[in-house]
């Protein structure tokens, strides 16, 4: 079976997504995996297909950081995602065009949140079509939508309102040029103003979100085709080598302290630094800074106990930490929870304060330190709980044993398959 996977986002959002093609394709699958330009060495040292989406995240960063100098953290708050959904629909036509030419000829979709296009297309094309997430978006009532940051704890109804709320909030924004491509190219009618999701309970279309069960349960009122399959890790290529001087590093002395953000920008990245290096200082700890897309600074002078590396496989290097710092983004957040150590996060915005808020509920790690109420202190009194607290660190080492054991790529090939019987294996 021809298989197409539309994947936007970050590298941490794109690569479950890899992983789930590898799966897909070890299972006799034809699998092409869509994304950004920027990714397709990524994509192609797995060996899967790749297509291109376009270049949109050039621009994007650049908006981004015009978004920082305003904001200090890009798109943060209502007002924030307001400009974000503008932004990011004002690059829908191209993304309508590349993914309507890379879907020719395919005969299953499986599309992540932000690939608007895929479930239109999968109508478009009478394919199957399968939603596949790396949070808990589905509505429920036991939590509120993971996008919808808030201060206030939510009960029931209202829980399940702001799942709905973000629903809408998105397709209002998308509404008008996506119900304009389906007439014009699609030849499909308008959806109404309610939006795709009612849509797809009556299409009972899957969706697998790709995230454990010990760290999220499936909350009693999701409907059936609702699955929690596990995550979806890739490990390092295996042409990946460690460098040098981070093995050296490592080997010469106790395991330090993992400190990243991954690909938040904007953050006046040289205060950052030297809040986290004075945090360091402070406790005695070794330290790893990774600099990522520039939320910490390249700097040159460290010193001795903190190394500097500018990527590195997360799987491969959490394990040898005695704790992670990082944004909380999912993936980072899974791979942390997989090493089994415990994990400081530091929300920026967007899903961060919740998988933040679930690490502590856990007990594997310190109750989420917000980015602009984070000090030099707090940072400092965080990450001596997270190295001393015996009782934790079980808990992180119990959770990460519990995680390793499970296979989602396997669960999530399974569901493939029920759901397609008659082509699961052509």
């Amino acid at each position: 079976m021809k298989i197409t996977i539309l994947a936007l986002g970050t590298r941490g959002d794109v690569q479950p997504y890899i992983a789930l093609g590898l799966g897909l394709q070890a299972a006799g699958h034809e699998v092409t995996l869509a994304s950004l330009e920027l990714f397709q060495n990524f994509v192609t040292d797995y060996g899967l297909e790749f297509a291109s989406l376009g270049s949109v995240s050039e621009e994007f960063r650049k908006r981004s950081m015009q978004e920082a100098k305003r904001n200090t953290i890009p798109f943060h708050g209502l007002f924030g995602r307001v400009r974000f959904w503008s932004l990011f629909c004002s690059f829908l036509e191209p993304l309508m065009v590349n993914t309507w030419n890379i879907c020719q000829g395919t005969e299953t979709i499986i599309y992540s949140r932000l690939t608007l296009t895929g479930y239109h297309i999968a109508e478009s094309l009478r394919v199957p079509g399968i939603a596949a997430y790396t949070n808990p978006l589905t509505p429920t009532q036991a939590f509120p939508n993971p996008l919808c940051t808030l201060d206030f704890r939510l009960d029931g109804t209202l829980n399940w309102l702001t799942h709905v709320l973000e629903g809408q909030f998105r397709w209002q924004f998308a509404r008008k040029k996506i119900n304009q491509w389906r007439e014009q190219t699609l030849k499909l009618p308008p959806v109404n103003i309610t939006g795709v999701y009612r849509r797809q309970q009556k299409q009972q279309i899957p969706i697998l979100h790709c995230y454990s069960p010990a760290v999220v349960p499936k909350p009693p009122d999701w409907p059936e085709r609702a699955y929690v399959t596990g995550y979806w890790f890739l490990d390092p290529s295996p042409e990946w080598q460690a460098p040098k001087e981070l093995l050296d590093f490592l080997a010469a002395g106790p395991p330090p302290v993992y400190i990243g953000f991954g690909s938040m920008t904007g953050t006046n990245p040289e205060a950052l630094t030297e809040l986290v290096l004075a945090a360091i200082t402070q406790t005695g700890q070794r330290g790893i800074l990774l600099t990522g897309w520039g939320a910490l600074s390249n700097a040159d002078f460290l010193p001795d106990n903190v190394f500097k590396i500018d990527s590195v496989p997360h799987d491969w290097l959490f394990p040898k930490m005695a704790a992670v710092v990082h944004h909380g983004g999912a993936g980072t957040t899974a791979a942390g929870l997989r090493a089994g150590v415990p994990s400081i996060l530091i929300p920026f915005g967007a899903d961060q304060p919740f998988w933040g808020q679930r690490v502590a509920e856990l007990g594997v790690g310190t109750k989420p330190l917000p980015r602009k109420k984070l000090t030099v202190e707090r940072l400092a009194a965080a990450i001596r709980t997270v190295t001393t607290d015996q009782a934790m660190k079980a808990r992180a080492s119990a959770l990460g044993e519990k995680i390793r054991s499970e296979d989602g790529i396997t669960r999530a090939v399974e569901l493939f398959h029920r759901y397609l019987p008659s082509h699961s294996r052509s």
